[in-house]
């Protein structure tokens, strides 16, 4: 009879729970670290609340904020998230409730397959193609359907050329779908079947079901989906360096160029030839961690309060 060496198994538990505690908390506390040393001379320079507050981003005077990339980073984001979320929760919806089970499957690979296409490949689509349909089709049409309306209209002002916050966040919310849309299934067949046949007993419509047993049971799990799809689109670097322009400041217009924290590192990295534009660099990927960070753990939350809700 196979007998058990405690030295293995005390070797396993050991070995396991470094690499569990490395990963989990050593790495990102080291990265965390590296990236605060390289960042020092420019918070010596401007502080915390001035480099995060400033516009001015200009290497031959050496003045250096982040506003710009922040914000071409959070209002890229939250247009990308606001165009895949409801698409995103459809098409959930339609795997797990309203497919039948020989296209099921069908519709899952297509939407994985989204995912598994790299993302150079999406920015050069973009460039190449749907900026020019943005910029001689699309743009054009919204500027005259919804130019004359108050306050809506500013946001479609300027000259339509494609590369721009509107596509920029479109071709994000193509990427982000197949990963949200998996996430919130995921939640969907969380589910008691049993909550869904009570309802449907007692006499609820398919429609029913999904809008006040389903989503709201599940509201938690799509949160969480969000939230993870949202620090998706935050790093992503290479589909919005094809499309923002790389322009540093502030777009008051969706059609109007800008840039991203991921940008400008990937474009400027190479080009740092002070200490001081190299921390400068350093710090803006600090601020880009912290936020993704806090991005993550908001989702774990998420994740655990579902998962708790459906222990009960």
């Amino acid at each position: 009879m196979f007998q058990k060496s405690p030295y293995i198994e005390t070797f396993t538990r050991y070995f396991l729970g470094f690499w569990a505690v490395f990963t989990g908390f050593i790495f990102p506390l080291i990265i965390f670290l590296i990236l605060f040393y390289e960042s020092r001379l420019a918070i010596q320079k401007f502080g915390f609340l001035q480099f995060l507050t400033s516009t001015s981003w200009d290497p031959v005077r050496e003045s250096f904020g982040a506003l710009p990339m922040i914000a071409g980073t959070l209002i890229s984001t939250f247009i990308a998230i606001i165009i895949a979320a409801p698409i995103s929760i459809g098409i959930a919806i339609f795997i797990t409730e309203l497919a039948p089970s020989w296209l099921k499957g069908f519709v899952i690979t297509c939407v994985e397959l989204l995912a598994a296409i790299p993302s150079i490949i999406y920015g050069m689509w973009g460039f190449l193609i749907l900026a020019e349909v943005m910029r001689n089709k699309v743009e054009p049409f919204l500027q005259t359907v919804l130019g004359p309306i108050p306050l809506i209209g500013k946001l479609f002002s300027g000259v339509p050329t494609g590369v721009d916050v509107l596509t920029t966040s479109l071709v994000l919310s193509i990427m982000i779908i197949p990963f949200m849309a998996s996430v919130v299934k995921d939640a969907f067949n969380l589910v008691p079947s049993v909550m869904k046949e009570s309802a449907y007993g007692l006499g609820a419509t398919k429609w029913e079901v999904i809008k006040d047993v389903v989503i709201p049971y599940t509201a938690s799990g799509i949160a969480g989906g969000l939230i993870l799809s949202t620090g998706r689109a935050l790093g992503e670097t290479m589909a919005v360096a094809f499309l923002a322009g790389n322009v540093p400041q502030i777009p008051k217009s969706l059609l109007e160029p800008f840039t991203t924290i991921t940008v400008a590192l990937a474009n400027q990295f190479t080009e740092a030839d002070t200490p001081l534009y190299l921390s400068s660099l350093f710090y803006l990927s600090l601020i880009l961690f912290i936020i993704s960070f806090i991005i993550l753990i908001l989702a774990k939350l998420m994740v655990l309060r579902l998962e708790k809700r459906w222990k009960k």
